[in-house]
């Protein structure tokens, strides 16, 4: 596809292109430095559990606003607070999702395990929610800013080729990719003649993840490599722009206050984990964090066949495994897509769980609320005032929301069904599924819409595309060429949150950090451990300040 020479560019951390000499030099000691820290994970082609590749990484930080970057930090505790009302209001949840559960098989086998968990009677009230809310700067607006390259010229890239998709969600003017540069093409060269006055107004609510939120340390992990390489080009005063990072001790803390609640000392952390862990530095590093800092608490790792084959509840439900290990926490990294059951026995060792006395991360109630189509129905004012008491913390999150429809079949529907076969190069058709690449983007859409029955289509949600801000870099890879070239790029922030608590109370509600996920412009989505994506960390700019900026 062509250019579009309106999106506008964001300023960038340091002056590009790099001298050739210099930019192989430091590429090749950014490679192994974000593997001797952990910026890593194993190969999905050539699979071995010895071996580690660097996790794919920007080289510089990409801008960020600090004004729209501190808004989404001082909103998270809000967002925390209301998906902990939203997972607590049992006739919310089983409106919402009524129409839903007819037609998708795994959202309808989660909410029979609500339902009959409901009907027992909950065993443990508390719940542990470690939230990421996802977000992306929005440039199509009214609004007027600053924020961006003016000159939007960038010159000759060192490299000779791209490589092809990126990162997670949203965006696309045209047709199929977003807005940029020729599927996999270099962008260098090319003169973007950009109006100083409409980078960005505000950032928009992507999604809000309730279970299996990674990048706690490939998030701060990021930002040590960014550093390194600031340094090493003689950047050192660019850091003091990269804001602190403490998202890795935030989510553990998380689950060592739930193990201090539960309260008995030899009880230990489970983690759920897939069959294979591709992402395996980001889980082992929670795990080790917790062990060194508190040497005390033991954590296990086991999939959800061996907790079938090995768990039981004990007299006072609590979930035992091998024999009397008494589990106080239960931390979900899988059990959020259909493939993770692949048996009837996944299922039962599930329902085992979410009956035991362990505190869950996420509860089965958490988990439902994270849905698309409990996420679309909050995006409704009338719904929003149900779980937010206060007119300015409601004012606040219903801006974040960016247009979200229902599919069901029935008159509103309907009509955004029409909408979408209209113009469906404006939105993104979403199914219940976590885990990326189940989105249909634009042109996509009408067919896919044709082959659903009008029943089917109540298991998605159509949402609005956000058409974010360009920033420009190098995108380092396994395996691709060297040395790298200038590419265009779009962003998206992911603030951590943790709540802990009960329908009555909240104990601990807190911020926890952010991460940054960065992909070629010409990408819809897939996340880095897709092998899709590249890790970044946010570079603050002021509108009123031109210090850092080419």
């Amino acid at each position: 596809m062509s250019v579009d020479e309106n999106t506008p560019v964001l300023r960038g951390c340091i002056k590009l292109p790099l001298n050739k000499e210099e930019l192989i030099e430091v590429t090749a000691k950014a490679k192994d430095y974000a593997i001797m820290h952990g910026a890593a994970m194993r190969s999905k082609t050539s699979f071995s559990p010895d071996s580690l590749n660097f996790a794919p990484f920007v080289l510089v930080p990409s801008s960020f606003p600090r004004k729209e970057f501190e808004k989404a930090i001082v909103l998270q505790p809000i967002i925390n607070r209301l998906m902990h009302n939203v997972a607590h209001d049992e006739e919310f949840i089983t409106t919402t999702l009524a129409e839903t559960i007819k037609v998708d098989e795994f959202t309808a086998n989660l909410f029979n395990i609500y339902r009959k968990v409901l009907a027992l009677g909950f065993t443990q009230r508390i719940s542990l929610g470690m939230l990421r809310s996802d977000l992306m700067l929005e440039s199509r607006c009214p609004e007027l800013s600053p924020l961006l390259d003016t000159s939007a010229s960038v010159g000759a890239g060192a490299g000779d080729d791209a490589e092809d998709g990126q990162e997670h969600e949203e965006r696309k003017a045209d047709s199929k990719a977003n807005t940029k540069a020729e599927k996999g093409k270099p962008t260098a060269g090319i003169q973007r003649s950009v109006s100083s006055s409409s980078a960005y107004c505000c950032w928009k609510q992507v999604e809000i993840n309730t279970i299996a939120s990674g990048f706690g340390h490939l998030g701060p992990a990021s930002k040590t490599i960014q550093s390194f390489v600031l340094r090493e080009l003689g950047h050192a005063e660019k850091l003091q722009r990269m804001p602190k990072n403490e998202a890795l001790a935030g989510l553990c803390d998380g689950m060592v206050k739930a193990w201090n609640i539960y309260a008995k000392p030899e009880s230990v952390i489970l983690f759920i984990i897939e069959d294979i862990s591709y992402n395996i530095c980001d889980q082992r590093f929670h795990e080790f964090y917790i062990r060194e800092t508190y040497p005390h608490i033991k954590v296990l790792r086991r999939t959800l066949t061996e907790v079938h084959n090995e768990g039981k509840l004990g007299q006072s439900k609590e979930l035992l495994l091998s024999g009397n290990t008494e589990v106080a926490v239960i931390y979900f990294r899988a059990g959020y897509e259909p493939g993770h059951y692949p048996t009837q026995g996944e299922w039962d060792a599930r329902y085992l769980m979410e009956t035991s006395l362990a505190i869950k991360c996420p509860s089965i109630q958490y988990h439902l609320a994270g849905t698309k189509k409990v996420q679309q129905a909050l995006a409704q004012p009338a719904v929003l005032e149900r779980f937010i008491n206060d007119p300015e913390e409601m004012k606040a999150v219903g801006k974040i929301f960016t247009g979200l429809y229902s599919m069901d079949d029935n008159e509103v529907g309907n009509a955004n069904y029409e909408m979408a076969m209209r113009t469906p190069e404006k939105f993104v058709l979403k199914p219940q599924r976590e885990g990326g690449g189940n989105n249909v983007y634009g042109l996509d859409i009408p067919d896919a819409l044709k082959r659903m029955s009008r029943v089917e289509r109540s298991a998605w949600i159509l949402m609005d595309l956000i058409h974010p801000p360009l920033s420009q870099g190098y995108m380092i890879r396994p395996g691709s060429d060297v040395p790298p070239q200038i590419v265009d790029m779009v962003s998206e922030l992911g603030i951590f949150g943790v709540v802990i608590g009960d329908a009555d109370h909240i104990i601990h509600n807190y911020q926890a950090g952010h991460m940054l996920r960065t992909k070629l412009s010409t990408a819809n989505e897939g996340g880095v451990a897709a092998g899709l994506g590249a890790l970044d960390s946010p570079y603050l700019i002021d509108s009123d300040d031109e210090d850092g900026y080419y």
